[in-house]
């Protein structure tokens, strides 16, 4: 009898331990679920976009909504005001773009605004500004799927390796 209770109390120390377990790692993961937004960038006011109508000045736009995310000057001046909004689920997490806006401010070659424009996610692809890269069309081909091709590039490089380039 003195046996069966031992074994009785190992069980409720390692039931209490498991217990115990279960809620510390509950409590630690739900630490890690905070969902987190992030916005960055021009907030859009539309009181002061309202100042700013096709035929004003380019002074009247910079004083109204002022100095923009960036510009650009390829086929008239452009006014462009960007803002994001990012969001994470978990601290560690990567943060996701969501939302984003871009707000264009045309201006003629005599500083006049001629048209705005908004765009969003919609209007165009997106890409990492921080690496510097965009995706390209076409297809990604392996070392070994180049090879295999018999197309030039990969295939005739391995035959110069080789010997099999000739001269």
């Amino acid at each position: 009898m003195w046996l069966n209770m031992q074994d009785f109390r190992s069980d409720k120390v390692l039931l209490r331990s498991v217990a115990l377990a279960l809620i510390l790692s509950s409590a630690g993961l739900a630490g890690c679920t905070t969902t987190e937004v992030f916005h960055n960038g021009y907030v859009v006011d539309q009181d002061a976009l309202a100042l700013v109508p096709v035929g004003s000045s380019r002074e009247q736009a910079l004083l109204t909504l002022g100095t923009p995310s960036t510009t650009a000057t390829f086929d008239g001046e452009v006014f462009y005001y960007i803002s994001q909004t990012r969001k994470r689920t978990f601290a560690f997490q990567k943060q996701q773009l969501v939302d984003q806006h871009i707000l264009a401010i045309y201006f003629d070659k005599d500083g006049v605004v001629s048209n705005r424009a908004d765009y969003t996610l919609k209007d165009g692809k997106v890409f990492d500004n921080i690496s510097r890269t965009t995706p390209t069309g076409g297809k990604d081909l392996t070392f070994l799927q180049q090879i295999l091709s018999g197309g030039g590039g990969a295939a005739n490089s391995v035959k110069n390796i080789f010997g099999g380039g000739g001269l």
